[in-house]
């Protein structure tokens, strides 16, 4: 239909089928209700180096849904090692840093945005609750699309989307071009308490991801 709406969808590859499920279940709501899912390299491809491609797609998107899920698992650590404020972590577990980034972006360009985390990820970054958005905390199955509290946020979110221009002007307005822009300037579109919060996690998983690859190299 020509009056449907594109949304752009954050979400890593899924790691089960009980994940790929479930962001299935989402991408079947959002066509059920008109709204066309794309994600990179899911269902959307282009040439373009990722962060080009994420840029130009949400350009002709009116809304956001970020879903994250387990990425990594750490069974312990510990934060801020070597200061007075560390402490002992366990059970960590983190989504994909693409959610940050894909957020972040959306946000930059006052998208409307759906904010989905899998229960029991370390909340952090824009994936915390505290900013302009409501961030839904769920078990990542199918039946959690339809208890009262999805259905009235979904339908708070959709009347955003439906009432966005896709050409509204990204910040910074000077420059459409994501390849053009600074780091600083991809993020000015954040106030100061999610700036941090978007680099403190992260920096979290970049840490780990190494850590991970520094294991695997070690065999």
């Amino acid at each position: 239909m020509s009056d449907d709406r594109h949304i752009f969808v954050s979400v890593g590859s899924t790691s089960n089928s009980g994940q790929e499920a479930f962001v299935c279940a989402i991408e079947d709501r959002l066509r059920s209700e008109g709204m066309i899912p794309h994600t990179v390299n899911r269902n959307t491809f282009s040439s373009d180096a990722p962060l080009e491609a994420v840029s130009e797609l949400l350009k002709t998107c009116s809304g956001a849904v970020v879903i994250a899920l387990e990425r990594s698992y750490f069974p312990s650590g510990v934060e801020k090692r070597g200061s007075p404020q560390s402490k002992e972590l366990s059970e960590v577990r983190l989504p994909t840093a693409w959610n940050q980034i894909e957020a972040a972006l959306a946000y930059s360009r006052a998208m409307p945005l759906l904010v989905i985390v899998e229960k029991g990820l370390k909340e952090e970054g824009l994936l915390e609750r505290g900013y302009n958005w409501y961030v839904q905390n769920v078990e990542p199955s199918p039946t959690a699309l339809v208890s009262a509290e999805f259905n009235g946020i979904f339908s708070s979110w959709k009347g955003k989307v439906l009432s966005f221009s896709s050409t509204a002007s990204p910040t910074p307005q000077a420059k459409s071009n994501v390849g053009d822009w600074t780091i600083g300037e991809i993020l000015s579109g954040l106030k100061p308490a999610q700036l941090w919060s978007f680099l403190a996690a992260l920096a979290a998983v970049v840490a780990g991801a190494f850590l991970v690859g520094a294991k695997l190299h070690g065999h």
